[in-house]
């Protein structure tokens, strides 16, 4: 059977254009005026879009696609889904509507194959109570599939990446390993059942505010979810767009089994070095920190968890209430002031 895995050089959000050149090339664009209601635009690289209908409701709107970083096009699909899937519920907002976004080899590729990518991304849409509704596809040299996905959210009760204060804690909900882990199932180093607890995870999907209480969601003042740019590098984007220091403790990231192991032993992508770069300028990091706790940093997350700046008087709450459904949700640092005469936005012990 055809490895999905070996059909491209790069899989997943390991594949995104590095930060540094997004930013070069959006840097020299002139972008249409903004038309009333939007109130989150790309510009402080939030995971979605929010345009306001009314007073009470407000459209999620974001894309997302890559190619695969599986060799199951069934799990492919799905982890595709839960992952495009994501960048609403990181904003506070329950997906509605979706529709795909596909590109195949049909001339090397099986319609079944196909068949199978597109069925793991419908059961996944399912679960979050959701529809396809269409979509566009083209014949390709290469497979890619993602989505495009609409939500809704009340417009005072948006996640932003921008909300953070100094106090709050910070609480991940997955663990973090896909971009390693998925590097050596590309090198036949792994096999899939032997990182079955990031597949799974991958699939899983974000849907946080599906199990937190009203008054825990009150608490929550900034959300963003971890994916291509890593953990440094979605924690820094909270911290410059909140103008606030993050402070993490690496000792109490929650990793996969074998993602220490991994990075051990050089399962590395490309985008390991761009996220370094990208973080490099705004960080201090301990020189007491592990090589492998520092690689993971950088670490390309593919459906990531969600990272959540929290009002101390409800972490403990939330904790609780997430656990139950994310059983890897941990406590990892804290948001302090930020001294406007320092470049540093990140801190890592």
């Amino acid at each position: 059977m055809i490895k999905l895995t070996q059909t491209v050089k790069k899989g997943g959000c390991a594949a995104k254009v590095p930060a540094m050149i997004l930013k070069e090339i959006l840097s020299g664009l002139t972008f249409p005026p903004l038309i009333e209601g939007i109130t989150v635009d790309g510009s402080l690289f939030d995971d979605a879009a929010i345009y306001e209908l009314n007073s009470e409701i407000a459209l999620v709107q974001t894309l997302d696609f890559f190619t695969p970083i599986l060799n199951s096009p069934y799990d492919f699909g799905a982890v595709s889904a839960a992952n495009s899937l994501s960048d609403v519920y990181a904003m506070g907002g329950l997906p509605k509507t979706c529709m795909a976004i596909l590109a195949a080899p049909l001339a090397t590729l099986e319609p079944k194959i196909i068949q199978e990518v597109l069925q793991g991304a419908s059961d996944i849409i399912s679960k979050a109570k959701a529809s396809l509704v269409g979509g566009h596809s083209i014949d390709d040299e290469t497979l890619k599939f993602g989505l495009s996905v609409t939500g809704i959210v009340h417009p005072e009760k948006v996640w932003k990446n921008k909300g953070a204060r100094p106090g709050d804690i910070l609480i991940l909900t997955k663990p973090i390993g896909t971009g390693t882990l998925c590097a050596g199932l590309k090198k036949d180093i792994f096999t899939e059942s032997e990182i079955e607890d990031a597949i799974e995870s991958m699939k899983m999907l974000n849907n946080v505010i599906n199990y937190l209480s009203v008054d825990s969601c009150k608490y929550i003042h900034s959300a963003t979810d971890i994916t291509g740019f890593g953990l440094a590098g979605h924690c820094m984007q909270m911290a410059k767009a909140s103008k606030v220091n993050v402070e993490i403790t690496s000792l109490k990231i929650p990793f996969f089994l074998k993602t220490l192991q991994s990075l051990e032993m050089g399962n590395l992508t490309k985008a390991h070095k761009s996220n370094e770069e990208y973080t490099k300028v705004s960080s201090i990091l301990s020189k007491q920190i592990s090589s492998q706790h520092k690689l993971a940093l950088y670490d390309p997350q593919t459906s990531g968890g969600l990272l959540l700046a929290v009002d101390p008087k409800g972490a403990n709450r939330i904790l609780d209430e997430m656990t139950l459904h994310f059983p890897h949700t941990s406590i990892i640092g804290q948001i302090t002031s930020k001294d406007p005469l320092n470049e540093h936005y990140l801190h890592v012990e």
